[in-house]
């Protein structure tokens, strides 16, 4: 079992990294190298009991994210629907 400071600090790290870029889930995985449900838990479990007051700013990131979670889709369907016929259009 991995030590407890470890994921301790490891919850506070992600929190941080959260709050000041103001990120999603994924892109912290991606930023630490770890799953989306490892930072989840992280976040939201573990820095509860670690860090109230962070947590409290992680939680106003998560629920702003959650409410534009449906414009990012939007957007990245978008995107992927210009380069699909970007290529059409060149062939």
């Amino acid at each position: 079992m991995k030590d407890k400071h470890f994921l301790e600090d490891r919850s506070v790290e992600l929190a941080e990294y959260l709050v000041s870029q103001k990120a999603t889930v994924r892109s912290t995985a991606q930023k630490f190298g770890v799953s989306k449900s490892t930072v989840h838990k992280d976040i939201t479990e573990r820095l509860k009991k670690v860090n109230p007051q962070l947590y409290k700013q992680v939680a106003e990131i998560l629920k702003i994210n959650k409410e534009e979670r449906h414009i990012r889709g939007g957007l990245a369907t978008k995107k992927k629907y210009e380069e699909t016929h970007e290529k059409e259009d060149s062939v």
